[in-house]
């Protein structure tokens, strides 16, 4: 084949005919992929199109691969190996996370990696995390544990935990207390991070649940800097984890310790593991072990 008959040979086709010989059938292809099964079939029609070939035997359950699609495999799975190879050679790797994390961690992170290691930070909330590590928009995540995720595919190690705290406005008459119970803010107005519909499991909510407590947000955000200007005009006290506060301007408002809230936030490396790992991405992961987890102040 000349390089020009090469160019109507689309690269989707041939990922989603290695993912179907991989997997064994079209529907665990799709869901490896995470595409359609009717948009895996439509890859795999087109492919055995331009080779005038069929490929799978759907006669059969699960689908078998015919001789042809058999010969076809290693060659298929070497144009991915060979791809795979020319982007770890460029040492790029999207990293994804929060921004609490990302201004605590992601600095660390740079500054022990190499120079060749060109490393991409890409910002949004925890929920969106999964979504983009599972479409492969993110090589790695850093996130909370909770929400917990849907994806069987994303395997996660726990990197640190970190306490949750109350944000009161200066002057609060409880913004001097050594410490402060779940049962004395939920008889406050509340501002908590976490989505402005629907019911997501952040940490702050299972604290107050597993007390036996049901308090209102008045606010809820997924900024720690919003949440810290809202304390600071007295519009509530909040309560969110150490991290995002520690790491923020907490001019004009005090942290107190919650002396029972029974719940931490782990937070975690996500990973996709059914993608394979390059060099770099690999070097990333031991960077971001390496640095030590974060210290609060006793309080």
């Amino acid at each position: 084949m000349d390089l020009t008959a090469a160019y109507g040979f689309r690269m989707d086709w041939i990922v989603s005919f290695v993912a179907v010989a991989r997997h064994g059938g079209f529907s665990a292809a799709a869901k490896a992929t995470f595409r359609s099964q009717s948009r895996i079939s439509e890859h795999i029609a087109e492919l055995e199109k331009a080779l005038g070939v069929q490929l799978f035997d759907r006669t059969t359950h699960p689908t078998g691969l015919t001789p042809e699609g058999r010969a076809l495999v290693p060659h298929a799975e070497e144009i991915l190996n060979r791809l795979n190879d020319l982007a770890s050679a460029g040492g790029e790797v999207r990293f994804g996370t929060y921004p609490s994390a990302a201004a605590w961690l992601f600095p660390q992170v740079v500054r022990r990696l190499p120079a060749e290691i060109r490393l991409h930070l890409v910002e949004g909330p925890s929920i969106d995390l999964e979504g983009a590590l599972g479409r492969g928009d993110v090589d790695l995540a850093i996130r909370p544990v909770h929400p917990l995720v849907a994806l069987e595919s994303l395997h996660h190690e726990i990197l640190w935990t970190e306490p949750l705290v109350a944000v009161f406005q200066d002057g609060h008459p409880l913004a001097a207390a050594p410490e402060v119970s779940l049962g004395e803010l939920a008889e406050l107005p509340l501002i908590s991070i976490g989505e402005t519909s629907g019911v997501r499991q952040f940490e702050s909510h299972l604290a107050f649940a597993s007390a036996g407590l049901n308090p209102e947000s008045v606010f809820r955000t997924n900024q720690p800097q919003t949440l810290l200007s809202l304390v600071r005009h007295g519009l509530g006290t909040g309560v969110t984890n150490a991290l995002a506060v520690t790491t923020a301007n907490i001019t004009g408002v005090r942290l107190v310790p919650i002396s029972d809230s029974g719940v931490e936030r782990q937070v975690a490396l996500f990973v996709h593991r059914d993608r394979p790992r390059t060099p770099a991405l690999d070097q990333v992961i031991t960077a971001v072990r390496a640095v030590p987890p974060p210290t609060w102040p006793s309080g």
